[in-house]
């Protein structure tokens, strides 16, 4: 296998182009995804099916791109490997979220199955853009800078997706003031807007990251051999990696519980009788605290480590989960918003990071394909925890107790990886 690998750091205008991406697709994980869609969806374009037929339609959408996801991930990412072509897949899953979050503005009310349609494949294009964004992390930023780097990347994220889902709530707040005729209307316009930000802040990773070459020269038929042989290849060599092998056990716990807040949030407030108005102030706290939190992350990544620092976060997550359990009033749930925003960021950025420094050069794509499929396969336990949990006792406030377990098997797991052994062993 041949490879180029950049090992020093990108110039200054590339670490920003590459990290402008998370700012670019954060907009359709906050406005569509956590924001307008869920809602919208039920009261617009499902408005004639039953409440749980709509909750199942959106659930069955939302379990089906993450399942096509962990089905697919690996292959994209060895095929992307083998030609070298981790920056063209990216463009062209992210054109297919683009065109179909923009085709929601088109339909009209009662077309649920188009929307749910195009709402899948945003989701798509979406979670699929992701792995190869992730894999060029190496080819822009040496080693020592992964934390830094990444964290730079959250941060905008959070900040881009949290200024336009201000704009967007203004907007469907008060549509005349912006001249459109009612909220429905603000709304679609909303997507049309995610869309259009989503691509023209995607320009300056297409103009400016490099990517290193791949194996080069192979038509696709002979890529495609080469990824499936690579796959097998892939798994001998991840069970070899021990250190990376162990990370990614311990991350498919911790992250569950991580993504189990995000998706559940909104309905825990919900359940507790919040008014969704305020729910939506709650996000909105979280993005911005958000913005800085994943920069202090990558400061202290640089100076404690990555692994210590994960620690920190998910120590912060134990707290949350024990005093949702006791939570009464609205200031409690705005207080957790806060104190999620603090470390949502930096979980996630300092866990790309740190895988990142535990895989071999040249395998970056593929091997973030595992990395994305085992996080989103595991969003698959911890809602159904939360939900059985919720059933059996009947209190909203206990349903999250569960998700304790999780963070604390996933921080167990993590202490026992041994990141410089890793890097070690990943560069051998």
């Amino acid at each position: 296998m041949t490879s180029n690998p950049i090992d020093r750091p990108g110039p200054r205008r590339q670490v920003l182009a590459w990290a402008c991406y998370d700012w670019a697709n954060s907009a359709f994980a906050t406005v569509v995804i956590a924001g307008f869609f869920p809602v919208f969806f039920k009261e617009f374009w499902a408005a004639d099916l039953a409440v749980t037929e709509s909750t199942r339609a959106l659930g069955y959408a939302s379990s089906t791109a993450s399942l096509i996801l962990v089905c697919v991930a690996p292959l994209l990412g060895a095929l992307a490997d083998q030609l070298g072509a981790k920056k063209r897949f990216l463009l062209f899953f992210t054109a297919l979220g683009v065109l179909a979050t923009g085709g929601l503005f088109w339909l009209a009310a009662g077309h649920w199955l188009a929307a749910l349609s195009l709402y899948l494949l945003g989701l798509l294009g979406f979670l699929a853009s992701n792995i190869f964004n992730d894999a060029l992390i190496t080819d822009i930023a040496a080693p020592g800078d992964y934390e830094r780097v990444s964290s730079l990347a959250y941060a905008l994220g959070y900040l881009g997706g949290g200024l336009l889902f201000a704009l967007n709530v203004v907007m469907v707040l008060t549509p005349t003031t912006f001249g459109l005729a009612d909220q429905g209307q603000a709304v679609q316009v909303a997507f049309l807007g995610v869309a259009l930000w989503w691509a023209v802040f995607t320009l300056p990773l297409a103009l400016l990251v490099p990517e290193s070459r791949g194996q080069g020269g192979k038509t696709l038929g002979a890529a495609l051999r080469g990824a499936f042989a690579e796959l097998a290849q892939t798994f001998r060599t991840i069970r070899l990696l021990r250190n990376t092998f162990l990370f990614l056990i311990a991350y498919w716990f911790y992250i569950d519980g991580v993504d189990t807040i995000i998706f559940m949030a909104v309905d825990f407030g919900l359940s507790l009788g919040f008014p969704a108005s305020s729910l939506m102030v709650a996000l909105l706290i979280t993005q911005f605290v958000g913005f800085p939190a994943a920069l202090v992350f990558g400061h202290l990544g640089t100076r404690w480590g990555p692994k210590p620092s994960i620690l920190l976060a998910i120590g912060v997550y134990l707290l949350v989960v024990a005093a949702a359990s006791q939570m009464q009033q609205l200031a409690h749930f705005y207080a957790l918003a806060v104190a999620i925003g603090l470390v949502q960021g930096g979980v996630q950025a300092l866990s790309r990071a740190l895988f990142a420094g535990l895989i071999p050069a040249g395998q970056t794509a593929e091997l973030f394909g595992f990395y994305n499929m085992v996080g989103k396969f595991g969003a698959v336990l911890g809602p159904f925890l939360v939900g059985t949990t919720a059933a059996l006792t009947g209190d909203p406030r206990l349903s999250l107790l569960p998700i304790l377990a999780l963070f604390l098997i996933g921080a167990l797991l993590l202490t026992r990886v041994d990141v410089a052994a890793g890097r070690a062993a990943a560069r051998a």
